[in-house]
């Protein structure tokens, strides 16, 4: 019997692939939390890149560094508050949690605590500026690996994919334009920019994107109404 590719619109949402988990977000099988973990863990030590360049942090930083500024809380406080009031965004997104949500937070933290401690710290300008692309490219990566084993969204991601599957918009502008915000509200309320951050604002919507679209895609039967190839 015949095989047919589920059709995925483009960029606009996360593809099904050979790995990813169907139904709850909260079971899985080894092969899907397996990658939800790599990608998370990939995740991490691009920030710790990003942080060890020193060209400027990354915007959702920067918008913590600026609350801290106007309030009691820690960077790390501001940066929880925040995420707390992202999450409660998703409500009317209709974006869901799941294990990778949870997971988000601790892998995320652990990777970014070894990649700050042993990768590489560059001084030389060029040096800093490769470090710093190559990583926005790994977390954009990083990015499309985790959220295709369909686990769940961390914060942010969860925003990106509830603003693009509800209105119907391409990630990597819904990407670019949060990144964007939070880079300038951050500025706005005094938080610490530079290239880097710029780099990093413009740079990983279009990025994650790109490699949205080179994952495989899983086979399965068409959908409903789809029309089979001849």
């Amino acid at each position: 019997m015949a095989q047919y590719s589920r059709r995925v619109t483009g960029p606009r949402e996360i593809p099904v692939t050979p790995w990813s988990s169907s139904g709850s977000r909260w079971r899985t099988g080894p092969l899907a939390f397996v990658v939800l973990v790599v990608g998370l863990w990939l995740f991490g030590t691009a920030e710790a890149l990003l942080i060890r360049a020193r060209l400027g942090n990354s915007p959702w930083t920067v918008l913590a560094e600026g609350v801290a500024r106007h309030s009691p809380l820690s960077i790390g406080g501001a940066t929880f508050a925040i995420s707390a009031v992202i999450l409660l965004l998703w409500i009317p997104l209709r974006e869901k949690p799941g294990i990778g949500t949870l997971s988000n937070a601790v892998v995320i933290a652990v990777a970014l605590g070894v990649g700050v401690d042993y990768l590489p710290h560059p001084t030389a300008v060029p040096w800093q500026l490769l470090q710093t692309v190559g990583g926005t490219v790994l977390l954009a990566l990083a990015g499309a690996v985790y959220l295709s084993a369909n686990l769940g969204p961390g914060p942010r991601d969860g925003l990106m994919t509830g603003l693009s599957q509800r209105f119907g918009w391409r990630v990597a502008p819904v990407r670019t334009c949060i990144e964007i915000a939070a880079f300038l509200v951050g500025w706005l309320l005094g938080g610490k920019i530079g290239v880097g951050t710029a780099i990093f604002a413009f740079g990983v919507g279009p990025v994650l994107a790109w490699w949205l679209a080179r994952l495989p895609r899983a086979r399965t039967a068409p959908d409903a109404g789809e029309t089979a190839a001849a």
